[in-house]
């Protein structure tokens, strides 16, 4: 598709050639006399670039340029004047015009190499915001997956966080998807197009966190031969995400502190404050509440963190997950490897499905990927899973009524069943039906007092 320019100047001679020129290197032109004109046409055509004379009639490139980026104009703007001002050279630059050329002898074959510069310019910023809308659906909600209601009810509070600011503390068990969570966030957030920025405080000692975090100055220690931001500054306007901030230690868990209550951070060796825009996602498998009362974890700085807590259930928790999870798994593996192993056979659902996984969401995509790497067939089997995933016992499948029930009463109604058919299938003998149900005589004696069994 042609780019569509459109040439704003008063003097006709001027329109004419700069229509005729760019017309021959290809591009849909159209002109305008005024501002006033342009900016009718601005709010009706789709264009690509508006080039402007400075010194016009009633209207100056200048207040154009201000006026069409205030109707929502996100082209390209390239200002002409026949007088050179530095100033207000400047000045447009400043507003947003992409380039400001001065009417020289030879300012046509200037104005050629600046129009296609700012043409792709434009080209590759639209194809940067089309490839972070692109990222966003395959990291936002897209890798959170989950039908079932724990899972519908985190995704209904990321949403309606991701709009705040507010420090959040995300919990759950190791392999759950914490740091999913927090990208989830921040990809939702009105801070999406800055910095994501994640930090394991349990793998670094003290001061190796101290200068990741915060940075160091020049010679404040050996090796440090330059100065260093730290991520608090390279997460400026964005997120920074401090996983495991419950392995970080008294010393640390102060200066963190700082951070949240001051927003500003100080290099390690420095005596300048840095000021920082930086909303903090924290995330920790511990129990916090737990640590404080023990005085493992600073009080001020738990409630600093946990705003607005947030819970990852386990995956033994959400069992209906379990399916969803691992065919999402099976078919990422199929597109990144190029294979077609079509679906998990009935047996090894039925394994994945009774297995308990302490590891939770990762344990199940490592799971599913040893055996997607084992298998020769178009079917997953369960030989090709994990030992302790394969020899699983399927679950048998329970239905609690919505209203709940007493467990106690339907489990004594059972025993008072087994017992009378145990009764019935030994004519009697009482001896014999106790050894029916592995019971002693003395047990299944008191048991039929209990429920008032005759024989």
């Amino acid at each position: 598709m042609r780019a569509k320019i459109l040439i704003v100047d008063d003097v006709l001679s001027i329109r004419e050639l700069l229509e005729i020129f760019l017309k021959k290197e290809g591009y849909e032109v159209t002109s305008s006399p005024d501002a006033e004109q342009a900016l009718q046409l601005a709010k009706t055509v789709d264009l690509d670039l508006i080039i402007s004379d400075i010194r016009m009639a009633n209207m100056t490139g200048i207040d154009l340029l201000r006026e069409v980026r205030d109707q929502g104009f996100n082209g390209q703007f390239i200002l002409l004047t026949a007088y050179a001002d530095a100033e207000t050279a400047i000045q447009a630059l400043k507003m947003g015009a992409y380039d400001y050329i001065q009417k020289t002898e030879n300012f046509i074959e200037e104005l050629k190499l600046v129009v296609a510069g700012a043409l792709e310019n434009r080209r590759l910023r639209e194809e940067n915001t089309y490839l972070r809308r692109e990222f966003r659906k395959l990291h936002g909600m897209g890798n959170l997956i989950g039908k079932s209601q724990k899972m519908q009810e985190l995704f209904k509070m990321i949403e309606v966080v991701s709009a705040t600011a507010s420090t959040i503390l995300v919990t759950g068990e190791s392999g759950t998807g914490k740091e999913l969570v927090a990208k989830a966030i921040h990809l939702n957030s009105p801070r999406a197009d800055c910095q994501f920025v994640s930090v394991n405080c349990g793998a670094f000692t003290e001061t190796l966190l101290e200068s990741e975090l915060f940075g160091y100055v020049k010679g404040s220690f050996t090796g440090a031969a330059t100065n260093k931001k730290g991520l608090f500054e390279v997460a400026d306007k964005g997120t920074i995400f401090l996983d495991e901030i419950g392995e970080t230690s008294p010393a640390m868990q102060v200066k963190l502190l700082r951070v949240l209550q001051e927003r500003v951070i100080r290099r390690v060796g420095g005596t300048e404050e840095i000021p920082v825009d930086v909303r903090i996602i924290a995330a920790t498998n511990r129990n916090l509440p737990a640590m404080v009362a023990e005085g493992q974890f600073r009080e001020d700085l738990y409630y600093r963190i946990s705003v607005i807590p947030l819970e990852i259930p386990p995956l033994r928790h959400r069992r209906d997950d379990i399916p969803l999870l691992a065919n999402h798994f099976l078919s990422r593996l199929n597109s990144s490897m190029g294979r077609g192993i079509r679906r998990l056979s009935d047996e090894a659902l039925k394994r994945i499905e009774a297995y308990g996984w302490p590891g939770n969401v990762r344990e199940l995509e490592n799971a599913i990927e040893r055996a997607f790497i084992l298998e020769t067939s178009e079917e997953l089997s369960a030989k090709h899973l994990p030992e302790s995933v394969a020899g699983s016992k399927p679950r048998t499948p329970v239905a609690i009524p919505d209203d709940g029930f007493s467990l106690e009463d339907y489990v004594e109604s059972l025993q008072k069943s087994y017992l009378e058919e145990a009764l019935r299938r030994s004519n009697g003998v009482q001896v014999k039906a106790a050894e029916l149900l592995k019971m002693t005589y003395r047990s299944f004696r008191h048991y039929m007092q209990k429920y008032n069994i005759e024989i």
